[in-house]
């Protein structure tokens, strides 16, 4: 019983090193990782609290240190993907039934050596989206692609073979489209205006960050500011505006909700659930990587995610109404106190200004 109590005490006092360790601005990846596995991390300490009230008789003093340390992490790990579960409030409502302009989207990172074409060819069939985006596309996803365009005549290509790659099929009119390269060469983003069916114009602003890992970028400093730049263009635009795709952060980090309070975006997925979109291949470390946000126009139609394709991630697909007299009263993050002066610190870390995403016709 000493034995197994001494293990649950030290695996929660290093649960709680690494629950404190994101509170800190370090960019370093080793610190921002630690952001993601939250909703594990979670459950970890709910079953550390477990045995340690198991173990508690007799364990004096320092047992109940363990268990309120345990039960603080439980807490402040559930703070955090509490507005991803089903018992919090929804963000976005649903309107299924609407006379409305729709439009329908999907969103896949393919993994560039994948080659199961014809799976996401065949679900691109079945959901009949009217705009695609697809990320980590190189010049053979391309070729293999190209039988989409007899119905997605309107195409946005960047083929590159750095996992980078990124291309938009589309049956509506993409308006002043354009690729940008806003934190690092090899990195792209495509901004561009939708016309929709019913002859309003939208902004879609399509990214695919670096994530801070080991083997890609050492710090988080380009994604947060890239983020937090193409938040500011979107507070101002005039259109109806989304942004989508693997932005390599989880909906509930620091960096994601700051993006939401500057660029007053919504998220469909709030008091639905966590869509989880990476990893497909192990059930256990899943967390949502692919996100589509949105303006308080839009009110939502349908919301899934979709079945696997040979990617690492799963495809995500939502439809949204052009709704903007039910949408308004739609509720964005409110910004706090320090929220301005931090995405200006973001940004300038990164070393771009709002400025530089394309926004000229936008705005």
């Amino acid at each position: 019983m000493d034995n197994a109590r001494l293990v649950v005490a030290i695996l929660t006092l290093i649960m709680t090193l690494l629950t404190l360790l994101p509170l800190s601005r370090n960019q370093r990846w080793w610190v921002r990782v630690w952001d993601f596995p939250r909703l594990q991390m979670a459950v970890l300490s709910v079953i550390f609290l477990i045995l340690e009230l198991c173990f508690l008789p007799g364990g004096g003093p320092l047992a109940w240190i363990i268990v309120l340390l345990a039960l603080g992490c439980t807490l402040y790990q559930s703070w955090w993907i509490f507005p991803y579960t089903g018992l919090a409030k929804i963000q976005v409502k649903k309107t299924p039934h609407t006379t409305h302009s729709r439009i329908k989207l999907i969103n896949c990172n393919v993994l560039m050596t994948n080659r199961n074409t014809a799976k996401l060819l065949k679900i691109i069939e079945k959901n009949q989206p009217d705009i695609v985006v697809l990320l980590e596309t190189d010049l053979w996803w391309e070729q293999q692609m190209s039988p989409l365009e007899a119905n997605y005549s309107y195409t946005l290509k960047c083929p590159l073979e750095n996992l980078y790659g990124m291309h938009v099929y589309s049956r509506l009119p993409l308006i002043e489209s354009k690729i940008q390269y806003l934190v690092a060469e090899g990195i792209p983003s495509m901004h561009f205006r939708v016309r929709l069916q019913g002859g309003e114009e939208i902004v879609m602003h399509c990214l695919h960050p670096m994530p801070p890992s080991p083997t890609e970028d050492d710090e988080s400093t380009n994604r947060d500011g890239e983020l937090i730049a193409v938040g500011h263009t979107a507070a101002r635009a005039t259109y109806p505006t989304i942004v989508t795709g693997d932005l390599n952060d989880v909906a509930w980090s620091r960096t994601t909700r700051l993006f939401m309070k500057i660029s007053g975006l919504l998220d469909p997925r709030r008091g639905r659930g966590m869509f989880n979109t990476f990893h497909a291949s192990y059930p256990v470390l899943r967390w949502p990587l692919d996100h589509v946000f949105h303006s308080k126009e839009f009110t939502l139609i349908d919301l899934k995610r979709l079945e696997p394709m040979g990617s690492d991630h799963f495809p995500i697909m939502v439809e949204l109404a052009l709704n903007p007299q039910e949408g308004k009263t739609q509720q964005k993050l409110e910004i706090e106190q320090g929220d301005i002066e931090e995405a200006r610190e973001k940004m300038e870390n990164a070393g771009i200004k709002s400025r530089d995403v394309h926004q000229a016709e936008f705005c």
